[in-house]
């Protein structure tokens, strides 16, 4: 059975990493097989619609998968209705208070993971390819 997948990333400088995974997984004759449970872009400013959204997607999963890029402990302008550092850190934990599993991937080793995601039994892909993942998702 495939994984069902949130894909929790920093939207205004990693989608093209999401984009990119859920393409593979679509894709026939890529390795990467699971079911991407990921919402499209949010049509709202609103924190308590974003949340709602994401909190059905989060429950919808198996499996988190954190993207993790240069960004991902910065801090949100609207850190403060959010509930936390950003809207990654509140994936995380709102997905370990859901019972999920955790697959982290490093877009590059120089970036460091997200806080919150240390304190998770993650499986790891410590670089941003095909076998790294694969592999991730495999034993996740």
């Amino acid at each position: 059975m495939k994984k069902r997948i949130f894909i929790s990333f920093d939207y205004t400088n990693d989608k093209n990493y999401r984009y990119l995974l859920a393409a593979l997984a679509k894709n026939p004759r890529s390795d990467i097989e699971f079911d991407d449970v990921t919402p499209e872009e949010i049509q709202s400013y609103d924190i308590g619609r974003i949340k709602a959204v994401l909190t059905k997607k989060i429950k919808e999963a198996t499996h988190t998968l954190v993207i993790i890029g240069k960004y991902a402990n910065s801090y949100h302008p609207d850190r403060e209705e959010i509930g936390d550092r950003n809207w990654q850190w509140w994936e995380i934990n709102k997905s370990d208070e859901e019972g999920k599993g955790f697959i982290a991937v490093n877009i590059d080793l120089s970036n460091e993971p997200p806080e919150p995601l240390y304190r998770k039994d993650a499986t790891w892909a410590n670089s941003f390819n095909v076998d790294a993942i694969v592999n991730a998702i495999d034993k996740a």
